[in-house]
């Protein structure tokens, strides 16, 4: 098989593809031929050595996959042509940037019926993020008052839809060149944040669900009520902000994402309804992986990129 690996730290141009034996299946994993990739931003800080979470290279990156799979030998979950999505081992190396992975067979769901394994992959680490954000850990429900931070992002447009799939007002910040883009995913309010301060803008708000970190964590604590909920997918272990929800009375909550076939069924089903689409931008060959990161490099995307094969 082809895998896309890389031999030092740097720039785009250190992923290469590769030929590799496929991997062999563990008790209770499944072997997928994988059909399509979706590329997270994370993905290209491992790539410049940001932070080591896969330890030196050389290592493969990814997690998101849409595929079909070939080998399901100890498992009852899944059956060989059964197609299945999902965001494998997360956050450890599932060398994911391959035309075919070993996966254990609880980190998968079946693939929506009306998603293409393109928009498939591009799901499961922003769906799963934005589930864990709202609905195990924010507690969202009917009549809430729900703030997103980066709306127009891959997390922050599918949060935008389960909140109002939960029955909330969704108010979120992006660009003014994003607002009909967020708009059309059902956000009720639009704070353009390139002109208006949020924190002066907004108020009342029962959560907020935090996808930039920074000073916008923090000042995101005025706008939310009395024991309102803030809960962060980048400043999880910051704890002078833990000390000041505390200290003002709110609850805080991070998110390290994890694999949960759970909540990966809970989107599948809102996607089949009709309630949930993730935006795809653009999609890359599997062999112009590098291409794909120097647009990953460049920031400012309407929801996600995706390898196909």
């Amino acid at each position: 098989m082809r895998v896309i690996t890389q031999r030092s730290l740097g720039g785009p141009e250190v992923l290469t593809v590769v030929d590799a034996p496929e991997p062999l299946p563990q008790p209770a994993e499944v072997l997928v031929r994988v059909r399509a990739i979706g590329l997270n931003p994370l993905e290209a800080r491992l790539r410049a050595g940001e932070f080591p979470l896969l330890g030196p290279p050389p290592f493969v990156l990814g997690w998101d996959i849409s595929g079909v799979v070939e080998q399901a030998p100890q498992t009852w979950r899944f059956r060989p042509g059964d197609e299945v999505f999902g965001m494998p081992l997360f956050p450890r190396a599932a060398n994911a940037y391959a035309e075919v992975v070993s996966a254990p067979a609880l980190h998968l769901a079946r693939k929506p019926a009306s998603m293409s394994h393109v928009e498939a992959a591009a799901l499961p680490i922003v769906g799963l993020t934005a589930w864990q954000g709202l609905v195990d850990l924010g507690g969202v429900g009917e009549g809430d008052r729900v703030l997103v931070h980066g709306g127009g992002g891959g997390v922050g447009h599918v949060a935008i839809q389960l909140a109002k799939s939960l029955g909330a007002h969704v108010i979120t910040t992006a660009s003014e060149g994003k607002r009909e883009f967020v708009e059309g995913f059902g956000a009720d309010e639009v704070i353009d944040h390139t002109a208006v301060d949020f924190a002066e803008a907004v108020r009342d708000v029962d959560v907020v669900l935090d996808t930039i970190g920074g000073d916008t964590a923090g000042r995101s604590l005025q706008v939310l009520r009395p024991g309102g909920h803030l809960v962060t997918a980048v400043a999880e272990d910051d704890p002078d902000l833990i000390a000041r929800c505390e200290a003002a009375g709110l609850r805080f909550s991070g998110i390290a994402v994890d694999p949960d076939p759970v909540a990966l069924r809970g989107l599948a089903a809102l996607v089949d309804q009709g309630r949930l689409r993730v935006h795809v931008q653009e999609t890359f060959p599997f062999e112009r992986v590098a291409d794909a990161h120097r647009r990953l490099d460049s920031g400012h995307l309407r929801g996600k990129l995706v390898l196909t094969l």
